[in-house]
């Protein structure tokens, strides 16, 4: 009998011990908007339903959210002049109860545009009534959230990758490229205090960055109301080149404008590698946790300009890059792995943050 208490005891007495082991670990993970609080505020890309699974993660370590989807046209007006703010409401509501910023993402873009926003009676919509269902959308959208959001992604990826400057669009079909322009000024007249953004891909890249840049200088001397340029960084553990990234924060900011690195992870593969791997190999975890640390040091080179960096996602288990551009590819792009745990990755960071 002796014998079963003594054993009883010490097995108790061990699971006391790493649970306390398990809280002190966790009390000994730093947060990351913390880590970050003197230069910038530190976003993550959320949904309806990352913000129910991974709560703990996004209230520690970020101070500003985006929401992935449930801001885009065909979320908030399906049809029109039928509005569901549900779920984005209930970002807002998130956003309120735990201190944190909410940055909007995105009022005027190619894709997830509903079909019907540039048709009428089975033709392509005029140019006068596309400027106005633009503008209703956006004095709708960005009026019921004024005060509420800081900054908005006003136009999303207008500026071709090929030798024309302007994307082939229906926005840019119908319109002219002075769609641009019509968008800030009527999300400027919706919330004056919001700061208002172009955003897009391949944003460093030199050919598309001059042209990104011909358009913004363009904008700012036209008077329409712009305050920043969003960086997508939608990129890779090889790639870009580290010094681009810097020539181009450098050739935005003289512009005056701020700058948000706004959709940030780093995929372990190169475009067209189709491998399919269980696992992340060492060498990609490696590499993928300097690129994290050497970019975040970059960041914070430039904090002066730089206000904002936002993760496109919460941990490895809700992923975009899922299935893109391989299908049944799996990613490991982020600072979280697919258990809610630090990655290398995540400790790189924190150390580039001191």
């Amino acid at each position: 009998m002796r014998k079963r208490r003594v054993l009883l005891f010490a097995l108790v007495l061990s699971l006391l011990l790493s649970l306390n082991l398990a809280v002190f670990a966790e009390e000994e993970i730093p947060s990351l908007w913390e880590a970050y609080s003197d230069y910038f505020l530190i976003g993550t890309a959320v949904n309806s339903r990352t913000l129910n699974t991974h709560r703990d993660l996004i209230v520690k370590h970020f101070n500003s959210i985006t929401a992935e989807n449930e801001m885009k046209f065909d979320a908030l007006q399906p049809t029109e002049g039928i509005f569901n703010f549900y779920r984005a409401d209930q970002m807002i509501e998130f956003a309120k109860e735990n201190n944190i910023q909410v940055r909007g993402h995105v009022l005027v873009w190619h894709s997830q545009t509903p079909s019907w926003v540039f048709r009428f009676a089975g033709q392509p919509a005029t140019k006068e009534l596309l400027l106005e269902r633009m503008r209703n959308h956006i004095s709708t959208v960005v009026g019921r959230y004024k005060g509420q959001i800081y900054a908005w992604d006003v136009v999303n990826e207008a500026i071709s990758d090929g030798p024309e400057i302007y994307r082939d669009s229906p926005w840019y079909n119908i319109i002219g490229k002075e769609f641009i322009a019509e968008a800030f000024r009527a999300a400027h007249e919706a919330d004056p205090d919001a700061k208002l953004f172009y955003n897009d891909y391949n944003a460093v890249e030199p050919a598309k960055m001059q042209k990104i840049y011909n358009m913004l200088k363009e904008l700012i001397e036209e008077g329409v109301p712009i305050h920043g340029v969003g960086i997508q960084g939608h990129w890779s553990i090889e790639h870009p080149d580290l010094l681009q990234i810097m020539r181009a924060i450098e050739k935005y900011a003289s512009l005056g404008l701020e700058i948000h690195i706004t959709e940030l992870d780093l995929s372990v593969f190169a475009w067209d590698d189709h491998r399919k791997l269980a696992e992340p190999t060492p060498e990609m975890i490696e590499k993928q946790a300097l690129r994290y640390k050497n970019l975040f040091n970059i960041f914070k080179r430039y904090s002066d300009h730089i206000t904002s960096v936002t993760l496109w996602g919460v941990a490895d288990d809700s992923t975009w890059k899922d299935n893109y551009p391989v299908q049944g590819r799996k990613d490991w792009p982020l600072l979280f792995d697919v258990n809610h745990q630090p990655k290398e990755a995540f400790w790189a960071v924190i150390e580039a943050s001191k």
